[in-house]
């Protein structure tokens, strides 16, 4: 038996920023990252939207591109300080996943973040505020996802939170909201979006439910990530990349990932390497060491007219190309000497990842270390 779990209310489409007129509460506190939803306006739509609910708003900003635990906890702090019900994540992923983990410290204030960490850690929430999330960037699915991932910048490593817990209420996919993106944030995010309906298609808790939506958002971001790239106020193309992000995460937030994400969080959370481009690099190799063990890629090369694993492998690497998203981790800039000084850590935080547990292929220590090695190199795994 399964479950198929999503917000409460979903609205998408140009101009559904709007719908934040119908929520229902007294004070909500808008937690952004930098200043680009101030610079574009949808901050000051979103609180407008809220003032004609007559639902009081504030502002928590500053949330780094990774969030850290130190962000997280100031911001719990502030929610303690203003008692709100509603708690509003605005802009990309990193804003949304930090107001996620603030909702569950000003819950449960003596939360730890290696204990939320473990698989289904978090307790009931809903007992102060509600959450919403609203994206202003096509990639994470945070919008629809039990997960949030947070930086512990002393230790260098990333925790992804996985529970149903941290569903949001409501989701507001609105691509309206996503025509100030620049180009490469355009590309690495739309590159994380592949990697999730990719990862949720293949897992190895994977349904009909769960294939379908994983199948069609991969289609959507191939057919439609270099346009968004090229031209970033095509309306249509914005709306369809925020749909297909929004799809995948509706498909891995029920059947979760797998280890392009593993080791994905890893480079992030070591080097500072931009998700999306992190995933983009591993992905063909990762897609070629799964392949031993399923024939659902071939589905996916069925896309393009090919059959075979190693044929989708290739449409990944030709899609990352043409979106100028580089093809190793060396190529990045990553000195040599230090990753060879960080591999063997990286490749133990990879195995203990909550996403390598869905992985259709278990993983040794000595594979997740081929898989770094190679995408180092920019060369294929021999698996």
């Amino acid at each position: 038996m399964a479950k198929f779990i999503v917000p409460k209310e979903i609205f998408h489409g140009v101009g559904s920023l709007e719908n934040l007129k119908g929520l229902k509460g007294t004070k909500a506190v808008i937690v952004i990252g930098g200043n680009s939803v101030k610079k574009n306006g949808v901050l000051e739509k979103t609180q407008n939207f809220l003032s004609e609910a007559k639902i009081e708003s504030v502002v928590f900003g500053g949330v780094e591109a990774d969030p850290s635990i130190d962000t997280v906890l100031k911001g719990a702090e502030f929610f303690q300080q203003e008692q709100p019900d509603i708690v509003i994540g605005l802009g990309g992923c990193s804003a949304i996943d930090a107001a996620k983990a603030m909702w569950i410290y000003y819950e449960y204030p003596d939360s730890k973040l290696e204990e939320l960490a473990a698989p289904f850690a978090v307790k009931p929430l809903r007992n102060k505020a509600i959450f919403v999330a609203v994206p202003s960037t096509s990639g994470t699915g945070t919008e629809i996802t039990g997960l949030s991932v947070i930086t512990d910048t002393k230790k260098g490593t990333k925790y992804p939170i996985v529970s149903h817990e941290l569903t949001p209420d409501v989701a507001i996919v609105d691509g309206e909201l996503c025509a100030s993106m620049p180009a490469h944030v355009t590309a690495n995010t739309g590159l994380d979006a592949l990697s999730h309906g990719v990862e949720a298609y293949v897992s190895n808790i994977s349904d009909c439910y769960n294939d379908a939506l994983a199948k069609d958002s991969i289609d959507l971001v191939f057919k439609n990530l270099p346009t968004a790239v090229e031209e970033p106020n095509n309306t249509e193309v914005r709306q369809a990349m925020h749909d297909a992000s929004c799809m995948a995460g509706m498909a891995f937030t029920n059947v979760w990932l797998g280890i392009v994400h593993s080791l994905s969080h890893q480079l992030g959370g070591t080097f500072g390497i931009p998700h999306g481009c992190a995933n983009a690099i591993l992905m063909p190799n990762v897609i070629r060491f799964n392949s031993k063990v399923t024939d659902k890629y071939n589905n996916l090369a069925a896309l393009f007219g090919k059959s075979t694993a190693e044929d989708f492998a290739q449409e990944v690497e030709k899609l990352r190309q043409s979106v100028g998203v580089v093809n190793s981790i060396k190529e990045y800039g990553i000195d040599e000497k230090l990753w060879l000084e960080k591999l063997d850590t990286l490749t133990e935080n990879a195995m203990k990842d909550p996403c390598t547990l869905f992985n259709p292929r278990k993983p040794e220590f000595e594979e997740i270390k081929a898989i770094y090695k190679a995408c180092f190199e920019g060369t294929k795994i021999d698996c």
